[in-house]
């Protein structure tokens, strides 16, 4: 057996509380370390890496049926630049009596193939007639297994059983049936189009995929190309959805790996640093400095190696959930912790120690033997005697006074405490108001502010009525407003449409909301401008602004029906429906060009105290002559994102907060242990256990307040940073209400927090002080 190996286990054996420490600040900190980079990891393009891996389709084109054969379709394939294909596909457009609407239905008999490769997500892929697979959708209604769906505008009304669900990286379809099951579907009895999927040598840009386009419709009959969809549309909306996660994963990441370095890096030069009179002690029986830094730099490395090991494990576990949220978040599949991290955190973590412990024990074998041992044992002349002397003035009681000082004798080793509990908090202040900015967002983005909505029965349930379908004549309009204007407990109501318009600069059909009556109570929040008062004023989202090239006060014309409407923007209004592309305005403005536009839907505020559902009830017994019905659900969508970054968030805020605790409770250790000869001192003269504890845990409220005061600050400030960045990565600008979601009490709370997080730290090393017998303190080194 060597000398070094007995130094370095009998070093550990007789300093296991700083051997455990070293392994619970490793294990934790590499926990967190994984976490945050599998998460950095998953930010950076998730789109284009799931689209490589699923093969996905870099263009989706759609041909009519009645003019090209199925042989005809499939013979495009072969166009110039074609690399790969699937299909051709039968297709159609189905409605259902479900909340799910009008579903575009593609025949496909498995999930695979050359291009498109499907990933079911529940359940199995549909074998027989009367199975449909849905398509997943974050931003819909929740669907289950089994669920039965309606189609009764259909001859023989059709019912298919949902048997699965299923994620196309390439959004091609809302729901796919076995080949056979299209016919069913269409009131001709035959597939109304084919859907063919390519891939191409060069379709990076739109120039290159308008060509590839134009390739292969000269293949096809005149007039059977009926369109199609490019993969960089797909994208543009997928990244600006997943661009909004992104700061947010990279604060936390930061937070994470920086205070893993900070706490293994203090809690390993403090190791070191308490072992000076041991250090002494080798020299004096014949190591030399190099023996010394080896096999101090082993003490440290033996249990940061179990604690790096066992925060593999914990990572790993921790990560599939979170991951599995992400993914869901991305739309992408099989996310997990890729080998380049495990090697980067484990290399990094311990880098980190050993480089830590390499410079403390290198800088203490350099130090002459008796100056080694008097170190070790004698404290710096004056140091921290002011405070003790002020601390003994203080009207507090003695175990106070004398904990209060303690900082003061390793001013560095409070300094790092300090920062520990800055991060912690920090990461509690943002986690805190992240969590609040998200819920306001979910508020702000569904305008739902009506107690009970009214609208036509229709196919696919209540909500707003598809362009081109439903008509409400002004006879129906009048009769249905005042039905609720005769309803006691009516409050106020306007009425809406949706038209469609044509906008220079934006690509495709604009969305264009028509109120008629007063819509600013309805739940839009407005970040800069007002809302609508009069005909020719509109307010649009972030997203229009800048795909028109326009500002609030700027005049742009919508084309409706192919005449000319000018509108003047008075306002920008937070909103993330149809990408940001929606157009608010008044009905009177949308006249104009369509004189026989009538309000389909109304909105209902009541006033307080009414009873909701009798309301409900008696307004349906009125309504239902008329074809409506009125419901008082509130449509809620697209809170799975925020949902996921609040189980993120939470999730993450946890473990730094451990790591923050656990410098803590690792410089207190330290402390403890330097000092524990005073601290036999003290129990001699007549100090008792709960006197022992309490000065301990005095100790560290100074940095605990310290930290706390300057932790808030911090993470207020990195609220300030990354809520804003989120909001432009996904083309937005935020609301005053998104930002300013801290009070002051929450402020106060929050600060103290940095306090209760260094006495939970310090609980475990202060009851071992207090359990020490006088003895043994007094022999201990």
């Amino acid at each position: 057996m060597s000398v070094l190996f007995r130094v370095v286990r009998s070093g550990m054996t007789r300093r296991r509380t700083q051997t455990l420490v070293i392994t619970l600040a490793t294990l934790l900190a590499v926990t967190a370390s994984v976490l945050a980079g599998a998460l950095l990891v998953a930010s950076r393009a998730p789109f284009d890496h799931a689209f490589a891996r699923q093969r996905g389709a870099q263009l989706t084109a759609r041909f009519d049926a009645r003019r090209a054969t199925t042989a005809q379709v499939a013979a495009s394939a072969r166009a110039s630049g074609v690399t790969g294909s699937s299909g051709p596909f039968p297709t159609t457009t189905a409605t259902t009596a479900a909340h799910l609407g009008t579903l575009s239905i593609v025949g496909r008999a498995d999930p695979g193939g050359a291009v498109d490769r499907l990933t079911v997500a529940q359940g199995r892929w549909a074998r027989r007639t009367g199975e449909i697979v849905l398509a997943v959708d974050p931003e819909g209604p929740p669907v289950r297994l089994g669920q039965r769906l309606d189609f009764p505008g259909l001859p023989g009304g059709p019912t298919l059983t949902v048997v699965g669900t299923a994620r196309s990286v390439s959004r091609t379809a809302d729901a796919w049936v076995v080949p056979a099951q299209i016919a069913g579907l269409t009131r001709s009895g035959r597939a109304d189009g084919y859907q063919m999927l390519y891939r191409f040598a060069h379709a990076a840009t739109d120039a290159q995929v308008t060509r590839d386009r134009a390739a292969l419709a000269a293949t096809v009959p005149k007039g059977a190309f009926s369109g199609a969809r490019s993969w960089l549309s797909v994208r543009l909306f997928a990244t600006r959805e997943t661009a909004l996660y992104v700061p947010f994963l990279v604060a936390f990441g930061v937070l994470g790996l920086v205070m893993s370095a900070l706490v293994v890096g203090n809690v390993v030069a403090g190791s070191v640093g308490t072992g000076l009179r041991r250090i002494g002690v080798l020299k004096a029986v014949g190591c030399t400095p190099g023996e010394v830094v080896r096999a101090y730099v082993a003490q440290a490395l033996v249990p940061a190696a179990i604690g790096t090991g066992l925060g593999l494990v914990a990572g790993h576990l921790l990560a599939a959930p979170l991951l599995a949220d992400t993914s869901a978040v991305y739309g992408s599949v099989g996310l997990g912790v890729s080998a380049g991290v495990d090697l980067a955190v484990v290399g990094g973590v311990l880098g980190v120690v050993a480089g830590t412990a390499w410079l403390g024990a290198w800088r203490a074998g350099r130090l002459r033997t008796v100056d080694a041992l008097a170190v070790g044992r004698t404290p710096v002349t004056g140091r921290g005697r002011g405070a003790a002397r002020l601390a003994a003035r203080l009207p507090v009681p003695r175990p106070v006074g004398l904990g209060l000082a303690r900082p003061f004798h390793r001013p560095a080793r409070a300094a790092s405490m300090v920062a520990a509990v800055v991060f912690g908090t920090a990461a509690v202040t943002f986690a805190t108001g992240m969590a609040a900015s998200l819920g306001e967002v979910v508020t702000a983005k569904n305008h739902n502010a009506a107690d009970v909505t009214v609208s036509a029965e229709r196919p696919g349930g209540p909500g707003p009525v598809p362009p081109g379908t439903t008509r409400a004549t002004a006879a129906e309009a009048a009769a249905v407003r005042a039905a609720i204007a005769a309803r006691p407990g009516t409050r106020d109501q306007y009425g809406s449409v949706t038209a469609e318009a044509q906008v220079a600069g934006v690509t495709g059909s604009v969305p264009v909301i028509a109120y008629d009556g007063d819509a600013s109570w309805g739940g839009f929040v407005m970040v800069s401008g007002r809302w609508v008062r009069a005909a020719g004023e509109a307010v649009v989202a972030s997203p229009f602004l800048t795909a028109s090239g326009t500002e609030v006060g700027d005049t742009v014309t919508l084309a409706v029906n192919g005449s000319p409407v000018r509108t003047r923007i008075v306002g920008e209004v937070f909103d993330v429906g149809q990408q940001g592309l929606r157009v608010f305005t008044d009905l009177a403005t949308l006249r104009t060009a369509d004189p026989d536009l009538h309000p389909t839907d109304h909105s209902v505020r009541l006033t307080r105290g009414t009873d909701v559902a009798a309301y409900v009830k008696h307004l349906n017994a009125v309504l239902k002559p008329l074809g409506v019905s009125a419901t008082d659900t509130k449509s809620v969508n697209g809170s799975d994102g925020a949902v996921a970054l609040d189980t993120l968030a939470a999730m993450l805020t946890l473990i730094l907060t451990a790591v923050a605790g656990l410098g803590v409770l690792g410089g207190v250790v330290l402390d403890t242990h330097e000092r524990i000869r005073d601290l036999g001192i003290h129990k001699a003269l007549g100090m008792t256990p709960r006197q022992t504890v309490t000065l301990v845990i005095a100790s560290v409220v100074l940095p605990g307040l310290a930290g706390g005061a300057l932790g808030v600050p911090l993470g207020l400030a990195v609220h300030r940073v990354v809520m804003p960045a989120m909001g432009d990565s996904a083309g937005l600008r935020l609301p005053d209400v998104v930002l300013d979601v801290y009070r002051a009490p929450e402020l106060l709370l929050l600060a103290l927090s940095g306090t209760a997080l260094a006495i939970l730290g310090a609980l475990l090393p202060a009851g071992w002080a207090a359990r020490v017998r006088t003895a043994t303190a007094l022999r201990t080194e």
